[in-house]
């Protein structure tokens, strides 16, 4: 997926510039508001993230000018200011969404994703009951069951989990784990991480080197029971 982000800000840019591109995206940076609308004008993206308060030219002229040029892709607006009025002037204006800071790098994330979703017509619902394996995890009671058994689970652990069973399969960086489970403003140098990996795998009975959360070197973790299922059987 092709991002444009357009931010001022250099803390909340390299913040989100990190995280997205530990998930695999590319992502094209603008720091002003003429270079935002000169780029997302001249090149194609699959959505824009646009800061509100710019230099030069505000995200709002940016976002008008973009739809009066009948360019069609997916805006979600950033800012600091969080009142009614202002959010429906961003969306009365073309933006798609619209996100406060500061703001949990997840929701961000989920928010690309939805946006990405909804220019390929395509939705999808959130189950309430996750199963996998033995393993089964009850969002809306926050219960979770192995082996039919309860599992007494904190709350960042049971956030841990959850994370880690909705993206069966797929690679989790440690900022993204860090900024969904401890939110926008963690230390990305912590340890916390590896240390809450270590008592989920104890609680769930996981074994560390074969157990269902994997280590992915140097990066981070990946949710895949596939293989011990499948020994089991």
């Amino acid at each position: 997926m092709q991002i444009l982000f357009v931010e001022d800000d250099e803390r909340v840019r390299r913040f989100v510039l990190r995280g997205l591109e530990a998930e695999g995206y590319s992502v094209s940076v603008a720091v002003d508001g003429d270079e935002g609308l000169a780029r997302g004008t001249a090149e194609e993206f699959d959505v824009i993230i646009l800061d509100v308060m710019l230099p030069r030219l505000d995200g709002r002229e940016i976002c008008r000018q973009l739809r009066s040029a009948s360019i069609t892709t997916p805006i979600l607006m950033l800012t600091a200011m969080d009142n009614t009025e202002d959010k429906v002037g961003a969306l009365r204006g073309g933006a798609d969404d619209y996100l406060t800071k500061p703001f949990d790098f997840d929701e961000l994330l989920a928010r690309i994703e939805a946006l990405a979703r909804r220019k390929d017509g395509f939705t999808a619902e959130t189950p309430s009951v996750l199963q996998v394996g033995n393993v089964q995890m009850e969002r809306d009671s926050m219960r979770v069951l192995l082996d039919g058994r309860p599992v007494e689970l904190t709350g960042r652990e049971y956030q841990l989990l959850e994370m880690l069973m909705t993206s069966r399969g797929k690679v989790l960086s440690r900022t993204r784990i860090l900024n969904k489970v401890w939110g926008y403003d963690s230390d990305p140098l912590t340890n916390v991480v590896d240390v809450y990996v270590r008592r989920l795998r104890t609680k769930m009975q996981w074994d560390s080197e074969n157990g269902w959360i994997r280590t992915i070197r140097n990066y981070g973790y990946r949710f895949d029971p596939a293989a011990e299922m499948t020994q089991a059987k």
